[in-house]
């Protein structure tokens, strides 16, 4: 395959949950040729789970979703490797190749990839705000293999608490998660949960409430800051129950390899430090020559078009964008869905040779739900009223915050096969380990 002999006449770089649901929803009324998908990853996994990735509770090998199947059975192209740079005079982006991580053996050489409309779906990274140690000595839940890498040192760290206290030695282990949204809060609860299921596969001589202490530090008066307060209050008080320690008006000021110091000189030990306290732009964003905003994120118009960049959107998480009202639209999987959906309309309408939507995107927010554990959730639905909303929590709470997952497997695979893999999940679930321990 020579450098230049690729050409799409939509291309979408990101496979997250906008990206992969615009592919399939155009890939199914415009075929292989005209769309592609580009991603450095051969699989999806839905990032609002990559908490549960992390404390072993989800395996990434049977939740993952294959690329190359999902192009298949929506009719998209895909092509395999991260975006490296782009020309958008020439309208071509740079593919990077891809090696062999076992030998370092190339399996894909450096591709050149022509479009005809680009759709910048690349999601976000960590924003460590010059945290001193902070992005040598944590670990952030972006992508899968930093999920699989925290399961991985958890499980080595609590092999050895368990050796040591199997010698009559006074032994534990500390895990700091610096920032109290919905990520901290929710790999806190999944961590508690997964810290006491492991005394039942041969930890015989480890109390997971006692030997895995777990500290949230957050900067904000409160934790879930950006949702109601009673939203705050009833996941602080479930958080407490289950043993964890919640310290607000906490500015990490120092991150080294075994403590985390906070403003007021508090040390407090970490053998396993998180680091969930904000998110910025993938810094190859400031490389492509297009209008960025403070965070890093690509300057869009209100039909989701990054200024100044003829043929180019931006959708999720990598896009600065703005709602009717002025206020920022928040970096959530809903918000990214609904962009998806409001780009799959404007393509498909110029796709027949139409005039794409005149009406702008337009937030609508149906409310947030936080996991708080496997069997209770917390949250607030949007009524259509204006300013109301509803509180909800326990057993109907996490009903609904397990749907959000069905809704975007339904999106990407249709209702009788999202059906299908829930119910083998489930008789799966049964007859594996609560817990990865492997």
């Amino acid at each position: 395959m020579t450098e230049a002999s690729l050409r799409s006449e939509i291309v979408i770089v990101g496979g997250g949950a906008g990206g992969l649901e615009l592919a399939c929803k155009l890939g199914r009324k415009l075929g292989p040729s005209k769309v592609t998908l580009v991603d450095s990853r051969l699989y999806h996994i839905w990032k609002p789970s990559l908490h549960e990735v992390a404390a072993g509770t989800l395996d990434i090998h049977q939740e993952g979703l294959s690329y190359p199947m999902l192009a298949h059975d929506n009719g998209f192209s895909f092509v395999f490797g991260p975006m490296t740079g782009m020309d958008a005079g020439a309208r071509t982006i740079a593919i990077g190749g891809v090696r062999s991580s076992s030998d370092n053996q190339e399996i894909l050489p450096e591709r050149r990839l022509e479009y005809g409309s680009l759709v910048m779906a690349v999601g976000s990274t960590s924003n460590y705000f010059g945290v001193p140690g902070a992005r040598e000595h944590t670990i952030s839940l972006n992508a899968t293999e930093d999920a699989e890498q925290f399961r991985l040192r958890m499980l080595r760290l609590m092999l050895a608490v368990e050796q040591q206290r199997e010698e009559g030695k006074d032994a534990g282990l500390d895990v700091v998660i610096i920032g109290g949204g919905a990520t901290g809060v929710e790999l806190a609860a999944e961590l508690r949960e997964a810290s006491g299921a492991y005394a039942h596969y041969g930890f015989s001589s480890l109390d997971g409430r006692r030997d895995v202490r777990i500290t949230i530090l957050e900067g904000a008066p409160r934790i879930l800051a950006p949702l109601p307060e009673k939203v705050s209050t009833a996941a602080l008080d479930l958080l407490q129950q289950r043993g964890i320690k919640v310290i607000t008006d906490c500015r990490v000021t120092a991150i080294e390899a075994d403590r985390v110091t906070d403003k007021n000189g508090n040390v407090y030990p970490a053998d396993l430090c998180v680091w969930a306290a904000g998110i910025r732009a993938p810094e190859l964003l400031a490389s492509l020559g297009l209008p960025t905003a403070k965070g890093g994120q690509l300057e869009v118009d209100d039909r989701l078009r990054v200024k100044g960049a003829q043929g180019v959107y931006a959708l999720g998480d990598c896009a600065a964008c703005v709602d009717g009202k002025g206020q920022a639209v928040p970096p959530r999987a809903q918000a990214a869905h609904q962009q998806a959906d409001y780009l799959a309309d404007t393509f498909l309408r110029l796709a027949r040779g139409g005039a794409p939507r005149g009406q702008p995107y337009v937030y609508k927010d149906y409310g947030s739900l936080v996991s708080v554990g496997q069997t209770t959730s917390v949250g607030s639905l949007m009524g259509s009223l204006r300013g109301a909303s509803w509180f909800v929590q326990g057993t109907v709470a996490r009903a609904m915050y397990a749907s959000l997952h069905l809704m975007h497997h339904r999106a990407v695979l249709g209702s009788v096969r999202t059906g299908l893999l829930a119910l083998a999940r489930f008789l799966i679930r049964r007859s594996t380990p609560m817990v990865k321990l492997h």
